[in-house]
């Protein structure tokens, strides 16, 4: 038996894909079947506000980058028209955004490798209702105000209280 003579650019494309994926463990998959250009780019635009790329790839290809990277195996979620979206940041934002996006225009949320487990569509789906990391702080920081405030209005009322008596 012949062995199987693998195209030039077939490993290049691998290659440039594993590179691209490198220093990155959270992907989303999704179906952009039905999208047109104008929507992936202003689906990219919005992406890239939160240090997410959006890319269409061929399965085969993105599996074995994958694969070479040794990221949990998420093969069921590569199938049919794929788009991969990976993060240099926070990984919620992108996830919002892509979620938000699927209410208006042709894009389906597959699933996902997030923190080196594979979601399923109804995970990630719950993983996007959760607060963003600065959503958290910020309501934090609410709550750790709010005591100081009321000590300065209790302490504000009572030297109204004292300048009355005097």
């Amino acid at each position: 038996m012949a062995e199987r003579k693998i195209q030039e650019y077939k490993k290049e494309s691998v290659a440039s894909l594993t590179e691209e994926f490198k220093g990155h463990s959270d992907f989303i998959f999704s179906d952009y079947r039905g999208m047109t250009v104008e929507q992936i780019t202003e689906l990219r635009k919005r992406l890239r506000g939160t240090q997410a790329a959006f890319r269409v790839v061929k399965n085969n290809f993105a599996k074995i980058a994958l694969k070479s990277l040794e990221t949990p195996d998420a093969d069921d979620l590569l199938k049919g028209p794929t788009a991969v979206c990976y993060v240099d940041g926070e990984t919620m934002p992108a996830v919002k955004i892509l979620f938000e996006a699927a209410k208006t225009m042709p894009l389906e949320v597959k699933g996902g490798i997030i923190d080196g487990e594979v979601f399923d569509p109804a995970k990630m789906e719950a993983f996007s209702k959760l607060p963003t990391k600065n959503e958290l702080i910020a309501s934090l920081m609410g709550t750790m105000k709010a005591p100081v405030q009321y000590v300065v209005y209790v302490l504000d009322a009572y030297r109204k209280k004292l300048e009355a008596a005097e």
